[in-house]
Protein backbone atom coordinates (compact mmCIF):
# COMPACT_ATOMS: atom_id res chain seq x y z
CA UNK A 1 0.00 0.00 0.00
CA UNK A 2 2.99 2.33 -0.59
CA UNK A 3 2.59 5.55 -2.98
CA UNK A 4 2.74 4.71 -6.22
CA UNK A 5 5.26 6.94 -8.57
CA UNK A 6 2.35 8.63 -10.44
CA UNK A 7 0.96 9.44 -6.68
CA UNK A 8 4.18 10.91 -5.78
CA UNK A 9 3.99 12.91 -8.71
CA UNK A 10 0.54 14.15 -7.65
CA UNK A 11 0.93 15.41 -4.30
CA UNK A 12 4.42 17.21 -4.69
CA UNK A 13 2.76 18.65 -7.29
CA UNK A 14 0.61 19.89 -4.70
CA UNK A 15 2.30 20.24 -1.90
CA UNK A 16 5.84 21.35 -3.90
CA UNK A 17 4.92 25.38 -4.34
CA UNK A 18 4.11 26.11 -0.83
CA UNK A 19 7.03 24.22 0.30
CA UNK A 20 9.78 25.52 -1.47
CA UNK A 21 11.19 28.34 -0.48
CA UNK A 22 10.28 27.63 3.57
CA UNK A 23 12.71 26.79 6.52
CA UNK A 24 12.83 24.11 8.45
CA UNK A 25 12.10 24.79 12.13
CA UNK A 26 11.99 21.44 13.93
CA UNK A 27 12.53 17.76 12.99
CA UNK A 28 10.36 15.13 14.96
CA UNK A 29 10.60 11.20 14.72
CA UNK A 30 7.17 10.31 15.58
CA UNK A 31 7.41 6.25 14.64
CA UNK A 32 10.72 4.19 14.23
CA UNK A 33 10.13 4.10 10.72
CA UNK A 34 8.47 8.44 10.14
CA UNK A 35 10.09 11.55 10.54
CA UNK A 36 8.15 14.95 10.20
CA UNK A 37 9.37 18.25 9.27
CA UNK A 38 7.91 21.38 10.83
CA UNK A 39 8.47 23.62 8.07
CA UNK A 40 7.49 27.62 7.99
CA UNK A 41 6.58 28.80 4.75
CA UNK A 42 4.74 32.35 3.24
CA UNK A 43 2.80 33.08 6.62
CA UNK A 44 1.86 29.70 7.79
CA UNK A 45 3.48 26.19 9.18
CA UNK A 46 3.05 22.66 7.28
CA UNK A 47 3.97 19.59 8.70
CA UNK A 48 5.47 17.31 6.29
CA UNK A 49 5.61 13.60 6.95
CA UNK A 50 8.09 11.24 5.77
CA UNK A 51 7.55 7.40 6.20
CA UNK A 52 9.87 4.36 5.54
CA UNK A 53 7.44 1.76 6.47
CA UNK A 54 8.14 -1.04 4.18
CA UNK A 55 3.98 -1.40 3.73
CA UNK A 56 3.35 2.16 3.85
CA UNK A 57 6.05 4.32 2.70
CA UNK A 58 4.54 7.43 1.43
CA UNK A 59 5.12 11.51 1.71
CA UNK A 60 2.51 14.24 2.39
CA UNK A 61 1.39 17.24 4.38
CA UNK A 62 -0.49 16.50 7.98
CA UNK A 63 -3.10 18.40 9.13
CA UNK A 64 -1.58 18.68 13.17
CA UNK A 65 1.63 17.87 14.62
CA UNK A 66 2.02 13.77 15.99
CA UNK A 67 2.65 12.53 19.23
CA UNK A 68 6.23 12.27 19.85
CA UNK A 69 8.54 10.82 22.28
CA UNK A 70 10.00 12.55 24.96
CA UNK A 71 13.52 12.21 23.83
CA UNK A 72 14.33 12.29 20.04
CA UNK A 73 16.08 9.16 18.74
CA UNK A 74 19.56 9.16 17.04
CA UNK A 75 18.24 10.17 13.38
CA UNK A 76 16.16 12.37 15.05
CA UNK A 77 18.69 14.28 16.33
CA UNK A 78 21.12 14.34 13.52
CA UNK A 79 18.40 16.17 11.57
CA UNK A 80 18.03 18.20 14.21
CA UNK A 81 21.70 19.46 14.22
CA UNK A 82 21.86 19.44 10.18
CA UNK A 83 18.38 20.40 8.81
CA UNK A 84 16.63 22.98 11.30
CA UNK A 85 17.19 26.75 9.99
CA UNK A 86 17.85 25.47 6.67
CA UNK A 87 15.73 26.84 3.64
CA UNK A 88 14.24 24.44 0.75
CA UNK A 89 15.39 24.97 -2.23
CA UNK A 90 13.70 22.23 -4.68
CA UNK A 91 11.89 19.22 -4.32
CA UNK A 92 12.53 16.76 -7.00
CA UNK A 93 11.46 13.21 -7.73
CA UNK A 94 13.65 10.81 -9.19
CA UNK A 95 13.08 9.87 -12.77
CA UNK A 96 9.73 7.98 -13.29
CA UNK A 97 10.72 6.46 -9.41
CA UNK A 98 9.82 6.24 -5.59
CA UNK A 99 12.48 8.46 -5.11
CA UNK A 100 12.47 12.00 -3.59
CA UNK A 101 15.30 14.61 -3.20
CA UNK A 102 14.61 17.65 -0.26
CA UNK A 103 17.44 19.87 -1.23
CA UNK A 104 18.02 22.36 1.28
CA UNK A 105 20.87 25.41 2.23
CA UNK A 106 22.07 25.50 5.81
CA UNK A 107 24.74 28.40 6.60
CA UNK A 108 25.53 28.50 2.72
CA UNK A 109 25.70 24.80 2.10
CA UNK A 110 24.03 22.39 0.78
CA UNK A 111 22.32 19.41 2.66
CA UNK A 112 19.71 16.77 1.07
CA UNK A 113 17.26 14.32 2.68
CA UNK A 114 16.67 11.45 0.27
CA UNK A 115 13.11 9.72 0.86
CA UNK A 116 13.51 6.87 -0.84
CA UNK A 117 9.72 5.13 -0.81
CA UNK A 118 10.43 1.51 -2.47
CA UNK A 119 8.47 -0.68 -0.15
CA UNK A 120 10.50 -3.28 1.36
CA UNK A 121 13.90 -1.46 0.77
CA UNK A 122 12.42 1.81 1.53
CA UNK A 123 14.32 4.37 3.40
CA UNK A 124 15.28 7.95 4.90
CA UNK A 125 18.57 9.15 4.20
CA UNK A 126 20.84 12.35 5.22
CA UNK A 127 23.20 13.88 2.51
CA UNK A 128 26.10 16.42 2.95
CA UNK A 129 27.02 18.75 0.33
CA UNK A 130 29.72 16.25 -1.32
CA UNK A 131 26.54 13.60 -1.10
CA UNK A 132 27.97 11.66 0.77
CA UNK A 133 25.91 9.55 3.59
CA UNK A 134 25.63 11.20 7.02
CA UNK A 135 23.01 8.98 8.42
CA UNK A 136 19.48 6.98 7.75
CA UNK A 137 16.65 6.03 9.51
CA UNK A 138 16.63 2.38 8.56
CA UNK A 139 19.54 0.22 8.22
CA UNK A 140 20.47 0.09 4.17
CA UNK A 141 22.69 -0.83 1.51
CA UNK A 142 25.01 2.51 2.66
CA UNK A 143 27.49 2.71 5.37
CA UNK A 144 27.50 6.33 7.04
CA UNK A 145 30.43 7.86 4.62
CA UNK A 146 29.29 6.11 1.27
CA UNK A 147 28.49 8.34 -1.64
CA UNK A 148 24.98 7.65 -2.01
CA UNK A 149 23.84 6.67 -6.09
CA UNK A 150 20.36 5.96 -6.53
CA UNK A 151 18.92 2.90 -7.60
CA UNK A 152 18.43 2.60 -11.57
CA UNK A 153 15.79 4.49 -12.63
CA UNK A 154 13.59 4.20 -15.83
CA UNK A 155 14.20 7.87 -16.50
CA UNK A 156 18.00 9.23 -16.34
CA UNK A 157 16.61 12.60 -15.19
CA UNK A 158 14.89 13.95 -11.83
CA UNK A 159 11.73 16.01 -12.17
CA UNK A 160 12.55 19.32 -10.36
CA UNK A 161 8.99 20.86 -9.20
CA UNK A 162 8.34 24.16 -9.24
CA UNK A 163 8.55 27.02 -6.60
CA UNK A 164 5.09 28.60 -7.60
CA UNK A 165 2.41 26.87 -9.26
CA UNK A 166 -1.37 26.85 -9.95
CA UNK A 167 -3.83 23.96 -9.49
CA UNK A 168 -3.09 22.63 -12.84
CA UNK A 169 -0.22 20.45 -11.66
CA UNK A 170 -3.03 18.24 -9.68
CA UNK A 171 -3.98 16.74 -12.97
CA UNK A 172 -2.29 13.44 -13.45
CA UNK A 173 0.28 13.35 -16.32
CA UNK A 174 -0.46 11.34 -19.62
CA UNK A 175 0.12 7.67 -19.30
CA UNK A 176 0.14 7.90 -14.89
CA UNK A 177 -2.46 6.27 -13.72
CA UNK A 178 -4.02 7.51 -10.54
CA UNK A 179 -5.58 5.41 -8.07
CA UNK A 180 -9.69 5.70 -8.23
CA UNK A 181 -10.24 6.74 -4.50
CA UNK A 182 -7.72 9.75 -5.24
CA UNK A 183 -9.44 10.41 -8.59
CA UNK A 184 -12.89 10.99 -6.27
CA UNK A 185 -11.13 13.01 -3.90
CA UNK A 186 -9.74 15.74 -6.77
CA UNK A 187 -13.42 15.37 -8.39
CA UNK A 188 -15.53 15.72 -5.32
CA UNK A 189 -13.41 18.47 -3.35
CA UNK A 190 -12.57 16.05 -0.52
CA UNK A 191 -9.80 17.03 2.08
CA UNK A 192 -8.95 20.09 3.59
CA UNK A 193 -8.01 23.47 2.34
CA UNK A 194 -5.31 24.13 -0.77
CA UNK A 195 -4.13 20.51 -0.21
CA UNK A 196 -6.86 18.09 -0.96
CA UNK A 197 -5.04 15.11 -2.28
CA UNK A 198 -2.46 15.71 0.88
CA UNK A 199 -5.40 15.01 2.82
CA UNK A 200 -7.31 12.31 1.26
CA UNK A 201 -3.64 10.60 1.56
CA UNK A 202 -3.60 11.14 5.15
CA UNK A 203 -7.18 10.21 5.88
CA UNK A 204 -6.52 6.89 3.93
CA UNK A 205 -3.09 6.29 6.00
CA UNK A 206 -4.73 6.78 9.58
CA UNK A 207 -7.10 3.93 8.87
CA UNK A 208 -5.26 1.89 7.58
CA UNK A 209 -2.23 2.76 10.60
CA UNK A 210 -5.47 2.04 12.98
CA UNK A 211 -6.27 -0.98 11.16
CA UNK A 212 -3.13 -2.47 11.80
CA UNK A 213 -2.60 -1.24 15.35
CA UNK A 214 -5.46 -2.99 16.11
CA UNK A 215 -4.00 -5.91 14.06
CA UNK A 216 -0.99 -5.77 16.33
CA UNK A 217 -2.84 -5.18 19.73
CA UNK A 218 -4.62 -8.47 19.09
CA UNK A 219 -1.80 -10.51 17.95
CA UNK A 220 -0.34 -9.26 21.89
CA UNK A 221 -3.19 -10.33 23.14
CA UNK A 222 -3.57 -13.63 21.52
CA UNK A 223 0.97 -14.03 22.24
CA UNK A 224 -0.76 -13.16 25.98
CA UNK A 225 -3.23 -15.56 26.09
CA UNK A 226 -0.90 -18.58 24.87
CA UNK A 227 1.82 -17.42 27.09
CA UNK A 228 -0.43 -17.84 30.36
CA UNK A 229 -1.92 -21.27 28.61
CA UNK A 230 1.92 -22.30 28.39
CA UNK A 231 2.27 -21.71 31.81
CA UNK A 232 -0.92 -23.22 33.08
CA UNK A 233 -0.52 -25.94 31.36
CA UNK A 234 2.93 -26.56 32.27
CA UNK A 235 1.25 -26.28 35.92
CA UNK A 236 -1.63 -29.11 35.07
CA UNK A 237 1.16 -31.30 34.27
CA UNK A 238 3.30 -30.87 37.65
CA UNK A 239 0.38 -30.86 39.73
CA UNK A 240 -0.85 -34.24 37.90
CA UNK A 241 2.71 -36.00 38.64
CA UNK A 242 2.47 -35.13 42.08
CA UNK A 243 -1.45 -36.46 42.54
CA UNK A 244 -0.06 -39.43 40.58
CA UNK A 245 3.12 -39.94 43.36
CA UNK A 246 0.68 -39.63 46.43
CA UNK A 247 -1.88 -41.74 44.57
CA UNK A 248 0.61 -44.96 45.43
CA UNK A 249 -0.09 -44.38 48.99
CA UNK A 250 -3.69 -44.69 48.57
CA UNK A 251 -3.63 -47.99 50.30
CA UNK A 252 -1.03 -47.56 52.82
CA UNK A 253 -3.56 -46.68 55.74
CA UNK A 254 -4.50 -50.42 55.40
CA UNK A 255 -1.03 -51.50 55.13
CA UNK A 256 -0.73 -49.90 58.17
CA UNK A 257 -3.30 -51.37 59.85
CA UNK A 258 -2.21 -55.12 58.86
CA UNK A 259 1.41 -54.40 59.85
CA UNK A 260 0.34 -53.40 63.38
CA UNK A 261 -1.21 -56.65 64.07
CA UNK A 262 2.10 -58.29 63.02
CA UNK A 263 4.60 -56.24 64.34
CA UNK A 264 5.85 -58.51 66.93
CA UNK A 265 6.73 -61.20 64.42
CA UNK A 266 9.28 -58.57 62.44
CA UNK A 267 12.67 -59.96 62.77
CA UNK A 268 15.98 -57.85 63.12
CA UNK A 269 16.75 -56.19 59.17
CA UNK A 270 14.20 -57.80 58.01
CA UNK A 271 13.20 -56.71 54.48
CA UNK A 272 9.46 -57.72 53.68
CA UNK A 273 6.98 -59.77 55.82
CA UNK A 274 4.08 -61.64 54.56
CA UNK A 275 0.84 -61.03 56.22
CA UNK A 276 -3.23 -62.25 55.49
CA UNK A 277 -5.18 -59.65 53.96
CA UNK A 278 -8.30 -59.04 56.17
CA UNK A 279 -9.81 -56.51 54.39
CA UNK A 280 -10.26 -58.82 51.24
CA UNK A 281 -12.77 -61.71 51.98
CA UNK A 282 -10.42 -64.20 50.41
CA UNK A 283 -7.71 -63.76 52.74
CA UNK A 284 -4.92 -63.77 50.42
CA UNK A 285 -1.40 -63.44 51.04
CA UNK A 286 0.34 -59.79 51.07
CA UNK A 287 4.29 -58.92 50.66
CA UNK A 288 4.67 -55.56 52.44
CA UNK A 289 8.16 -54.38 52.22
CA UNK A 290 10.02 -53.00 54.83
CA UNK A 291 13.51 -50.74 55.39
CA UNK A 292 15.94 -53.06 56.95
CA UNK A 293 17.32 -49.99 58.89
CA UNK A 294 13.78 -48.88 60.75
CA UNK A 295 12.88 -50.80 63.89
CA UNK A 296 9.43 -52.48 63.25
CA UNK A 297 7.48 -48.93 64.74
CA UNK A 298 9.71 -47.07 62.68
CA UNK A 299 8.34 -48.90 59.47
CA UNK A 300 4.31 -48.47 60.79
CA UNK A 301 5.07 -45.11 61.08
CA UNK A 302 6.66 -44.82 57.23
CA UNK A 303 3.21 -46.60 56.39
CA UNK A 304 0.68 -44.06 58.41
CA UNK A 305 2.75 -41.25 57.00
CA UNK A 306 2.91 -41.92 53.78
CA UNK A 307 -0.86 -42.69 53.37
CA UNK A 308 -1.03 -38.66 55.26
CA UNK A 309 0.68 -37.61 52.41
CA UNK A 310 -2.13 -39.32 50.34
CA UNK A 311 -4.69 -37.42 52.06
CA UNK A 312 -2.87 -34.03 51.83
CA UNK A 313 -2.70 -34.73 48.38
CA UNK A 314 -6.07 -35.06 47.72
CA UNK A 315 -7.03 -32.12 50.09
CA UNK A 316 -4.67 -29.63 48.62
CA UNK A 317 -3.20 -30.72 44.96
CA UNK A 318 -6.76 -32.03 43.79
CA UNK A 319 -8.43 -28.37 44.23
CA UNK A 320 -5.88 -26.42 42.48
CA UNK A 321 -5.23 -28.91 39.56
CA UNK A 322 -9.35 -28.69 38.91
CA UNK A 323 -8.70 -24.66 39.22
CA UNK A 324 -6.06 -24.79 36.81
CA UNK A 325 -7.91 -27.26 34.45
CA UNK A 326 -11.05 -24.70 34.42
CA UNK A 327 -8.48 -21.38 33.79
CA UNK A 328 -6.94 -23.80 31.02
CA UNK A 329 -10.33 -24.06 29.32
CA UNK A 330 -10.99 -20.35 29.58
CA UNK A 331 -7.96 -19.11 28.40
CA UNK A 332 -8.53 -21.81 25.08
CA UNK A 333 -12.17 -20.76 24.62
CA UNK A 334 -11.02 -16.72 24.47
CA UNK A 335 -7.93 -17.95 21.95
CA UNK A 336 -11.20 -19.99 20.20
CA UNK A 337 -13.03 -16.74 19.88
CA UNK A 338 -10.06 -14.21 18.86
CA UNK A 339 -9.26 -16.61 15.88
CA UNK A 340 -12.61 -16.09 14.82
CA UNK A 341 -12.89 -12.39 14.88
CA UNK A 342 -15.31 -12.55 17.80
CA UNK A 343 -13.10 -10.49 20.31
CA UNK A 344 -14.91 -9.42 23.63
CA UNK A 345 -15.53 -5.52 23.99
CA UNK A 346 -13.33 -4.87 26.47
CA UNK A 347 -10.30 -6.29 24.38
CA UNK A 348 -11.03 -4.43 21.17
CA UNK A 349 -10.79 -1.27 23.20
CA UNK A 350 -7.25 -2.11 24.28
CA UNK A 351 -5.39 -1.05 21.39
CA UNK A 352 -2.70 1.65 21.91
CA UNK A 353 -2.38 -0.50 25.15
CA UNK A 354 -0.11 -3.13 25.22
CA UNK A 355 -0.95 -5.36 28.74
CA UNK A 356 -1.60 -8.85 29.14
CA UNK A 357 -5.50 -9.55 29.94
CA UNK A 358 -6.14 -10.09 33.70
CA UNK A 359 -7.03 -13.75 34.69
CA UNK A 360 -8.02 -12.78 38.26
CA UNK A 361 -8.38 -9.85 40.24
CA UNK A 362 -5.65 -9.68 43.06
CA UNK A 363 -6.52 -8.78 46.43
CA UNK A 364 -6.34 -5.22 47.20
CA UNK A 365 -4.60 -4.73 50.10
CA UNK A 366 -3.74 -1.33 52.54
CA UNK A 367 -0.22 -0.40 51.94
CA UNK A 368 1.50 -1.35 54.64
CA UNK A 369 2.96 1.44 57.50
CA UNK A 370 7.06 1.87 56.92
CA UNK A 371 9.44 0.90 59.39
CA UNK A 372 8.67 0.22 63.43
CA UNK A 373 7.93 3.50 65.24
CA UNK A 374 8.71 3.90 69.19
CA UNK A 375 9.29 6.39 71.28
CA UNK A 376 11.76 6.63 74.32
CA UNK A 377 11.32 7.34 78.03
CA UNK A 378 13.42 10.77 77.40
CA UNK A 379 10.48 11.26 74.27
CA UNK A 380 13.20 10.57 71.18
CA UNK A 381 11.82 8.97 68.24
CA UNK A 382 13.48 5.18 67.08
CA UNK A 383 12.92 3.75 64.40
CA UNK A 384 13.33 0.19 63.23
CA UNK A 385 13.63 -1.39 59.97
CA UNK A 386 11.31 -4.60 59.84
CA UNK A 387 13.40 -6.16 56.33
CA UNK A 388 16.20 -5.99 54.00
CA UNK A 389 14.79 -3.40 51.78
CA UNK A 390 13.60 -1.53 54.88
CA UNK A 391 16.98 -1.25 56.66
CA UNK A 392 18.69 -0.03 53.34
CA UNK A 393 15.61 3.03 53.37
CA UNK A 394 15.80 3.62 56.54
CA UNK A 395 19.70 4.11 56.53
CA UNK A 396 20.33 5.67 53.71
CA UNK A 397 17.01 7.19 52.93
CA UNK A 398 15.67 8.87 55.89
CA UNK A 399 18.27 8.63 58.76
CA UNK A 400 19.72 12.22 59.26
CA UNK A 401 24.19 11.92 59.17
CA UNK A 402 23.85 13.28 63.05
CA UNK A 403 21.17 10.41 63.62
CA UNK A 404 22.50 7.95 65.91
CA UNK A 405 22.25 4.41 64.10
CA UNK A 406 22.33 1.01 66.57
CA UNK A 407 22.35 -2.29 65.43
CA UNK A 408 23.43 -6.03 66.85
CA UNK A 409 27.10 -6.76 66.45
CA UNK A 410 27.81 -10.01 64.97
CA UNK A 411 23.95 -11.17 64.19
CA UNK A 412 21.86 -10.58 61.95
CA UNK A 413 18.96 -8.07 62.56
CA UNK A 414 17.12 -4.78 62.13
CA UNK A 415 18.76 -1.28 61.41
CA UNK A 416 17.83 1.27 64.25
CA UNK A 417 17.96 4.41 63.94
CA UNK A 418 17.64 6.87 67.02
CA UNK A 419 16.59 10.22 66.00
CA UNK A 420 18.53 13.61 67.27
CA UNK A 421 18.14 16.90 66.80
CA UNK A 422 21.46 18.62 65.56
CA UNK A 423 24.37 19.14 68.18
CA UNK A 424 22.06 17.57 70.68
CA UNK A 425 23.49 15.61 73.73
CA UNK A 426 22.76 11.92 73.58
CA UNK A 427 20.52 10.84 76.34
CA UNK A 428 21.69 7.93 78.24
CA UNK A 429 18.40 6.46 79.40
CA UNK A 430 17.28 6.79 74.86
CA UNK A 431 20.56 5.20 73.83
CA UNK A 432 19.28 1.75 76.09
CA UNK A 433 15.96 2.10 74.76
CA UNK A 434 17.21 1.64 70.93
CA UNK A 435 19.37 -0.45 72.10
CA UNK A 436 17.79 -2.49 73.38
CA UNK A 437 14.85 -2.75 70.55
CA UNK A 438 18.35 -3.39 68.43
CA UNK A 439 18.83 -6.87 70.82
CA UNK A 440 14.63 -7.90 70.59
CA UNK A 441 14.72 -7.11 66.92
CA UNK A 442 17.87 -9.46 66.46
CA UNK A 443 19.10 -13.14 66.23
CA UNK A 444 20.36 -12.39 70.04
CA UNK A 445 17.34 -11.81 71.43
CA UNK A 446 16.62 -15.67 72.14
CA UNK A 447 19.81 -15.30 74.59
CA UNK A 448 18.08 -11.86 76.33
CA UNK A 449 21.68 -10.56 75.90
CA UNK A 450 24.67 -9.38 73.59
CA UNK A 451 26.95 -6.60 72.54
CA UNK A 452 25.17 -3.80 70.28
CA UNK A 453 27.17 -1.20 67.99
CA UNK A 454 26.59 2.26 67.69
CA UNK A 455 27.75 5.29 65.31
CA UNK A 456 26.56 8.51 64.07
CA UNK A 457 24.93 7.72 60.14
CA UNK A 458 27.40 9.47 58.60
CA UNK A 459 29.91 7.12 59.65
CA UNK A 460 27.67 4.12 57.98
CA UNK A 461 28.49 3.23 54.48
CA UNK A 462 27.12 0.88 51.93
CA UNK A 463 29.46 -1.17 50.16
CA UNK A 464 29.86 -1.21 46.24
CA UNK A 465 27.52 -3.75 45.20
CA UNK A 466 26.18 -5.41 48.38
CA UNK A 467 23.07 -6.61 48.93
CA UNK A 468 20.68 -4.21 50.76
CA UNK A 469 20.75 -3.86 54.71
CA UNK A 470 24.61 -4.78 54.04
CA UNK A 471 26.78 -1.92 55.38
CA UNK A 472 30.08 -1.07 57.31
CA UNK A 473 31.10 0.85 60.10
CA UNK A 474 33.23 3.25 61.09
CA UNK A 475 34.33 4.57 64.47
CA UNK A 476 31.86 2.95 66.30
CA UNK A 477 31.20 2.32 69.90
CA UNK A 478 29.44 -0.69 71.81
CA UNK A 479 27.17 -1.12 74.27
CA UNK A 480 26.76 -4.54 76.16
CA UNK A 481 22.55 -5.18 77.12
CA UNK A 482 20.90 -7.64 79.12
CA UNK A 483 17.43 -7.57 77.72
CA UNK A 484 14.61 -5.84 80.23
CA UNK A 485 11.51 -6.93 79.96
CA UNK A 486 9.54 -4.09 81.28
CA UNK A 487 11.81 -1.15 79.32
CA UNK A 488 10.88 -3.55 76.40
CA UNK A 489 7.02 -3.56 77.07
CA UNK A 490 7.26 0.03 77.79
CA UNK A 491 8.41 0.26 74.37
CA UNK A 492 6.20 -1.46 72.77
CA UNK A 493 3.24 0.56 74.66
CA UNK A 494 4.64 3.49 73.07
CA UNK A 495 4.55 2.11 69.46
CA UNK A 496 0.79 1.17 70.03
CA UNK A 497 0.04 4.61 71.00
CA UNK A 498 1.76 6.36 68.11
CA UNK A 499 0.28 4.03 65.61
Amino acid sequence: MALTTAEIREVLAEIAPSLVGGRVQRAYQPHPEAVTLEIRCKGKTLMLSCSADPETARLHLLSKKPLNPPTPPPFCQLLRAHLEGSHIERIEQVGNDRIVRLVMQRDGKPVTLVTELTGRTANLMLLDEAEAVRGQLRKGRFKTGDTYVPPASKTPHPHPLPASGARENLVPSPGLPVAPQMQRAMGEGQGEGDFPFSAELERRYQEHDEARARARQLDAIKAGLRKTLKRTVKRIEALEADLAKAERYRDYNRYGELLKSHLGEIGKGATAITVPDYFDPALPDLVLPLDPAKRPQGNLDGYFRKYKKYQNAQKAIRPRLQAAQAEAATLRERLAALDRDEAPAEEENLVGADRELPLRRKKETAPAKPFLRFTSEAGDSILVGRNSRENEELTFGLARSHDLWLHASGAPGSHVVLRLEKGAELRKASLIDAATLALHYSDLRKSCQGEVLYAFRKHVRKPRGAKPGLVTVTQDKRLFIKLDRKRLQQLKESRAEGE
